[in-house]
C-alpha cells in the first residue's frame, strides 16, 4: 500500500473513532426553551345560553339567572314572556371560554369550551346562542355560537339507577368562535425583543446569548437568569432576525432537582442529582392484633352466668435481613437509582428515604413536593 494512501486511511479511522467516542450533547433549539415577548395567547370569557336540551337543562326555579337571561333574550326578539310562568328545562346558563392565539386575524376561528353554571344535567345536543367573548380589558374579541359536543355517554333506568361516562356538563365547539378584533401587536416594529427562558438558569441564559452573538455579534445580552435581550443588526427587521436565531442549538442547563408527587407515589430526578456518602437502613414493622372470643361456662349449681370473654393476641414482626447500606458518591443517575433499588423499597418508601437524606444534608439537590 502506498505511504500516502496508508496515511489517508489511518487519518480517517482516527477521525471516525473520535466521533464514536464523543459524548452526545442534549442540545435544543432556542425556540423550544424560550418564550418570545408578546407572542402569547390571551384568555377570553363570556356568558351565554344553551338551548335545545332534552330536558337536561337548568330548573328555572333553582337557577334565576337562566330565567332572567331567557326572558331578556326573548324580549330582544320581540316576545314578552315576563307575565308568563316559564317552566322549561331545555335551556342552561353557561360560561364560555377560549384562547385567542397570537397574531390572530379578524375572521379566523378558534375552539371554545362551554361549561354549565346551574343545575343542568347535560349539555348533549344543545346549541350555544351568540355569545360575545371579552378579554381582560373588557373589550369583545370574539363571538361564539354552535352545537356543543360533550363526548360523554349517559344512561338511566326506571328505578333511578344511572351510568355516566365522561363529563356531560362541559363540552367544546370546534371552530365555534370567530375573531372580531385583533390585539394590534406589531412585532415587526419592535427594536428590542426579550427572550424569556421557560426554566430560568444563569448558565442557560449565558449560552443562549453566546449562541446568538456567535452568529450576530453584539446583538444579545443576558440580563438575568430569565431574560435575554436581543436587538436585530442594522438592515434586518425583527421577523427576519427571529427566524435566524430561533433554530440555533443550545445545550440547556439547570439545577439538580427531585420532584415528588406523594399522592401518586411518583419520583422524578434529574441527571445532576448526587448523594454524598451516607448509610441508610430501612425496615418494615408489622403489628397484627387478633381477637379470639372465648365462652366462659360457670360450674354447675354455682348460680353463675355464661359470658363471652375477649382474648386478644398481639404479634410484632420486623423484617429481617435489612442492614445498613452505604450509599453515596454516585457518579451518575444510574448509580444513584441502583443504590436505592438495592434497598428493595417501594416508591413511597423511597420518598421518605430521599426526604430523610435531604434532612441529613447528603442529598445534593432541591426537593420539590407536589
Amino acid at each position: 500500500m502506498p505511504r500516502s494512501l496508508f496515511r489517508t486511511v489511518l487519518t480517517a479511522l482516527v477521525a471516525a473513532s473520535c466521533l464514536i467516542a464523543a459524548p452526545a450533547l442534549a442540545k435544543s433549539r432556542i425556540k423550544d426553551i424560550v418564550s418570545f415577548e408578546g407572542v402569547r395567547e390571551n384568555q377570553l370569557i363570556g356568558y351565554g345560553i344553551v338551548v335545545g336540551l332534552n330536558g337536561t337543562g337548568d330548573s328555572l326555579r333553582n337557577a334565576p339567572m337562566t330565567k332572567q337571561s331567557l326572558e331578556a333574550m326573548l324580549e330582544r326578539q320581540g316576545v314578552n314572556v315576563r307575565d308568563n310562568n316559564l317552566n322549561t328545562k331545555n335551556t342552561a346558563a353557561v360560561m364560555v371560554t377560549a384562547n385567542l392565539p397570537p397574531f390572530s386575524a379578524s375572521g379566523s376561528k378558534v375552539d371554545v369550551t362551554v361549561s354549565t353554571l346551574g343545575d343542568a344535567k347535560s349539555l348533549l345536543g344543545g346549541t350555544l346562542l351568540v355569545t360575545s367573548l371579552q378579554g381582560a380589558d373588557g373589550q369583545t374579541y370574539a363571538v361564539a355560537q354552535g352545537t356543543v359536543q360533550t363526548g360523554s355517554v349517559s344512561a338511566g333506568g326506571a328505578s333511578g339507577s344511572s351510568v355516566t361516562k365522561g363529563v356531560p356538563t362541559a363540552g367544546r365547539i370546534a371552530g365555534g368562535g370567530v375573531i372580531e378584533r385583533e390585539t394590534g401587536f406589531q412585532m415587526v416594529n419592535m427594536d428590542i425583543m426579550r427572550l424569556t427562558l421557560r426554566n430560568p438558569d444563569f448558565t442557560t441564559a449565558r449560552r443562549v446569548a453566546d449562541a446568538i452573538n456567535a452568529k450576530f455579534p453584539g446583538c444579545a445580552q443576558a440580563q438575568n437568569p430569565t431574560i435575554i435581550a436581543t436587538r436585530p443588526p442594522p438592515g434586518m427587521d425583527m421577523i427576519s432576525f427571529m427566524t435566524n436565531i430561533e433554530n440555533l442549538m443550545v445545550e440547556p442547563d439547570g439545577p439538580a432537582k427531585v420532584v415528588i408527587d406523594e399522592v401518586a407515589g411518583v419520583i422524578v430526578m434529574g441527571d445532576d442529582v448526587r448523594i454524598s456518602q451516607v448509610a441508610i437502613a430501612q425496615g418494615n414493622l408489622t403489628i397484627t392484633v387478633q381477637e379470639n372470643p372465648a365462652v366462659s361456662q360457670p360450674a354447675p349449681f354455682s348460680q353463675g352466668q355464661t359470658a363471652v370473654v375477649p382474648q386478644s393476641t398481639v404479634n410484632v414482626e420486623e423484617e429481617k435481613g435489612k442492614q445498613l447500606l452505604t450509599l453515596g458518591g454516585a457518579p451518575s443517575l444510574k448509580g444513584l437509582i441502583g443504590g436505592l433499588n438495592a434497598l428493595g423499597v417501594t416508591p413511597r418508601d423511597m420518598i421518605s428515604i430521599l426526604q430523610a437524606v435531604k434532612a441529613a444534608g447528603a442529598l445534593q439537590a432541591d426537593i420539590e413536593v407536589m
